[in-house]
């Protein structure tokens, strides 16, 4: 192998500690992998939960990367929160502290895959490893024989000493089919069978992934054709068991740590918009600000006529674009988002919905479209992707802007990510700029207008609990 194939084929974290076998909580897993993208990772990840959910088990299911799409499908699938796992984002001991508290609820943990197995960095090997957690390859076959063995080999043997349970055939409708493709895969690799293709259970997309499980009217439906799949196929059993181990670390700074999340935002009403229009929101950033004491009153730009009462307005990302006309038709929630901002009450928008904020939106059409207003700009969609990838940020210009009486010293770094089709023109000097993760290359722009707090990123919150309760801290000023 050349250097970068040598990388490409090493982990990317070696250092993981050493954990006493037989000390942790054992609970069975698979992290569902693929070649590429598109290759039915969250159909059959779906599936699974499903399956295992209707014979009454217990099932936690993890997205690998910042995806929000999927997991709204995998949390209807499972009927439980979806987490995101991803050693950067989410960090090291964070995946473990999920993972650990997953093993210790659960009959079953299923992981999706980002992209291809070992694309990004981290990717979905590198969790693999770190872990110790079986990967099942996921093959669209459709259209292959003997080189299924070969992309098989493949995602197997890339890297050394990767957790590997066996692989499965996508879109193969014939028994006869699935045996040419069994038949031509070394014996040491299971064939755990195939998943049809079928049309009833196919998820339909638009450009930033899959259509939201909310929706679809039908999903339910489909997520039970989808699980009657799996009983022909050699995963109705549940697999292997993995240890996963608690996160150690000195009792006292844990419940220091624990103490003063708890207490942060107590008293603290957080309105959250929430509808098909605005959904991008990480399980994790709700789970956190519950457990910093804050009261979460949810809302719709769509169909509420008011906005509810509270100290701080959080507008997540997501579809401002399509439900354009609808949400400027609500004049009596606009006219109270409005009064909201002239009350100095600080609102926090990330992609989607930094775009309401503006005064301006074209669609894909090229319609123009009026916004809010409540920051001067305009954003054009675009059918070519204008963003994508994980980024940081050094919020210490927003910091200097506010005051706080917590003396805690921590750095005032954010982790999150971005992923958009629009491109925006803001008539505004940025506070700060992202970098991206790995590249170091430049990324989104943030933005703080009066009591607004806005950018294309959107925040993982956990990445820094200090820097989070002091943006969410109801008696800072902006």
């Amino acid at each position: 192998m050349s250097q970068s194939e040598t990388a490409k084929a090493t982990a990317a974290f070696q250092h993981k500690p050493e954990q006493e076998s037989g000390s942790g909580t054992m609970c069975s897993a698979l992290i569902v992998a693929a070649p590429h993208s598109g290759s039915g990772k969250t159909t059959v990840t779906a599936s699974l939960a499903r399956y295992h959910r209707n014979q009454g088990r217990k099932v936690t299911v993890f997205k690998v990367g910042p995806d929000f799409i999927d997991p709204m499908i995998l949390r209807k699938a499972s009927g439980e929160l979806v987490y995101q796992l991803d050693l950067w984002l989410v960090g090291e001991q964070g995946c473990q502290a999920l993972l650990h508290r997953a093993a210790m609820e659960s009959d079953l943990i299923l992981i999706e895959g980002v992209m291809g197995l070992f694309d990004g960095t981290p990717s979905s090997a590198d969790l693999a490893q770190y872990f110790n957690i079986p990967v099942l390859g996921v093959i669209d076959a459709k259209a292959m024989a003997q080189t299924f063995a070969a992309v098989t080999f493949g995602l197997a043997k890339f890297r050394e000493n990767l957790p590997f349970s066996g692989v499965m055939a996508n879109r193969v409708n014939t028994e006869r089919h699935a045996e040419l493709l069994s038949s031509s895969l070394p014996e040491e690799f299971c064939f755990y069978g195939r998943i049809p293709k079928d049309d009833s259970i196919t998820l339909p997309e638009r450009h930033l992934g899959l259509v939201q499980a909310q929706e679809l009217a039908d999903i339910d439906t489909q997520l039970d054709q989808a699980a009657s799949h799996i009983a022909n196929t050699g995963l109705v059993d549940l697999p292997e068991k993995v240890e996963f181990f608690a996160v150690e670390a000195n009792a006292n700074e844990y419940e220091d740590q624990k103490s003063f999340i708890d207490r942060a935002l107590v008293g603290t009403r957080v309105i959250i918009v929430r509808d098909n229009a605005f959904s991008f929101i990480y399980a994790a950033n709700i789970a956190f600000l519950e457990q910093a004491g804050a009261e979460i009153t949810y809302c719709s730009a769509l169909n509420d006529a008011h906005l509810p009462e509270g100290d701080i307005l959080y507008i997540p990302g997501g579809y401002p674009e399509l439900y354009a006309e609808q949400l400027m038709s609500n004049i009596t929630f606009l006219s109270d988002v409005k009064d909201f901002a002239a009350s100095n009450k600080p609102i926090i928008a990330e992609c989607g919905g930094m775009l309401y904020l503006l005064e301006q939106l074209t669609d894909m059409s090229g319609k123009k479209l009026p916004m809010l207003g409540l920051m001067p700009g305009q954003a054009t969609m675009q059918k070519k992707l204008a963003s994508i990838g994980s980024q940081w940020v050094d919020l210490s210009p927003f910091e200097q802007n506010i005051s706080s009486n917590n003396d805690d010293a921590c750095e005032n770094i954010m982790r999150g990510h971005s992923f958009h089709y629009s491109r925006a023109e803001i008539a505004l000097e940025p506070i700060c700029q992202t970098t991206h993760h790995p590249s170091e290359r430049a990324g989104e722009f943030v933005y703080q207008h009066n009591n607004i707090l806005a950018s294309y990123m959107h925040w993982y919150f956990p990445s820094n609990p200090g820097l989070t309760l002091r943006i969410f801290n109801k008696a800072r000023c902006f």
